[in-house]
């Protein structure tokens, strides 16, 4: 779905990656290697995204002048255009469609052991400060775990902090008011495993 409504999944894939690394330069060959795509459609993407004023494209002089330092190589680069008005928008919409849209994704969760609890934040809801990203409560495969987290940092193109608690850790924080943890809860998160807060509350 979120494909349809943005043209590709390349393209999909490309808008995550500037948006979440607003301040870096790719190469064409670059991205086709972080993306795992065709080359043919990584270009073709490209061009769009720069019509559409979305990224701005560098030649190495231009980016000599942006960086204000030599540059060896004769590559073109793309950057995401920090004037670009939606931006802030974009990245809350992709982040969220991600999950909202991924039907696998809570059946991933609960292949990764006994789960009681499990919220996400930070990049995936648009809140940069956020304490993590991602909270897993139970008995957790960890190798599971990061396997997940990788396959999310492919497709956000970001960097993703985690943190794991066991069921009784979490209780013992929420029950003497953790500021980690009620930072975590009070603050922009979605919810995907909950079988535990609700039962706390009662």
């Amino acid at each position: 779905m979120i494909e349809q409504l943005f043209g590709s999944k390349t393209r999909v894939m490309l808008l995550r990656l500037f948006l979440n690394n607003p301040e870096k330069f790719y190469y064409v060959r670059e991205l086709t290697r972080n993306l795992d795509t065709h080359l043919n459609s990584i270009r073709r993407e490209l061009d769009n995204l720069q019509k559409m004023g979305i990224i701005n494209f560098y030649t190495k002089t231009d980016l000599e002048k942006e960086i204000e330092k030599e540059i060896k190589d004769n590559k073109k680069y793309y950057k995401l255009n920090g004037d670009f008005m939606f931006i802030t928008e974009l990245t809350s919409l992709l982040n969220k469609a991600h999950v909202v849209l991924d039907k696998t994704l809570t059946k991933r969760i609960e292949n990764l052991g006994d789960i009681k609890f499990f919220l996400l934040s930070g990049v995936f809801v648009g809140w940069e400060n956020a304490p993590v990203d991602m909270l897993a409560v139970g008995v957790v495969n960890r190798t599971k775990l990061k396997n997940l987290v990788k396959s999310f940092e492919k497709e956000l193109g970001k960097s993703i902090n985690y943190a794991i608690m066991t069921k009784a850790e979490f209780q013992y924080r929420y029950n003497i008011t953790d500021r980690f943890l009620y930072d975590l809860l009070g603050g922009k998160n979605m919810i995907i495993v909950d079988s535990l807060m609700s039962k706390m509350k009662k």
